[in-house]
């Protein structure tokens, strides 16, 4: 599946996104092409086109950008977003069957919850040192940590054991809890 996530801030101060995409269906030629937009942090609203070609696809793609270029929206590079990391504590050293399920699940609702609010991505997860680490890249962290806290315990995943850090992207080694209070380092490995 391919994808276009871009950025601006509007005339509030407030970080905006839209994103495309085209999917195409498993055996069949033509897919659907979807456009998401919206404040960052707030649900998105979506626009579809079905029965979408490759070629047409590129098509739209191509459209899209133009658009998002005139109207000041831009992809923010990964090193200027920052990772949010959500763990849980272990009472193994690789986990269990249960900590498998937890990790399964909390990366399906941390995955959508977060996309569609345009705060970010799960880009991946382990279990080490009797910790389950789940890494989000997020264009804003604080909304991002909000975000996850909701999603949590709406999920009902464990929210009392889970603690949430934020980095910079390439200052991993700096990372600060943000959830429980107050901050304070925080270690992955």
């Amino acid at each position: 599946m391919a994808i276009i996530r871009t950025y601006r801030m509007n005339e509030k101060n407030e970080l905006e996104f839209r994103e495309a995409w085209f999917q195409q269906f498993e055996d069949d030629e033509l897919g659907q092409f979807v456009i998401n937009h919206g404040t960052v942090g707030h649900m998105s609203k979506t626009n579809e086109v079905q029965d979408v070609n490759t070629d047409r696809a590129d098509e739209l793609f191509a459209g899209f950008a133009e658009a998002c270029a005139a109207e000041g929206y831009a992809e923010i590079k990964e090193e200027d977003q920052s990772w949010v990391i959500v763990q849980y504590a272990l009472k193994s050293a690789n986990g269990t069957e249960r900590d498998q399920y937890l990790d399964k699940k909390a990366k399906e609702a941390l995955t959508g919850h977060l996309a569609w609010r345009g705060l970010g991505t799960v880009e991946s997860s382990d279990f080490g040192n009797r910790k389950l680490n789940i890494r989000v890249l997020s264009p804003a962290p604080k909304l991002a940590v909000a975000a996850i806290k909701t999603c949590i315990r709406e999920a009902k995943l464990d929210f009392t054991k889970m603690s949430i850090g934020v980095a910079p992207f390439a200052e991993l080694n700096k990372l600060k809890m943000a959830h429980p209070m107050p901050p304070k380092p925080m270690s992955i490995d």
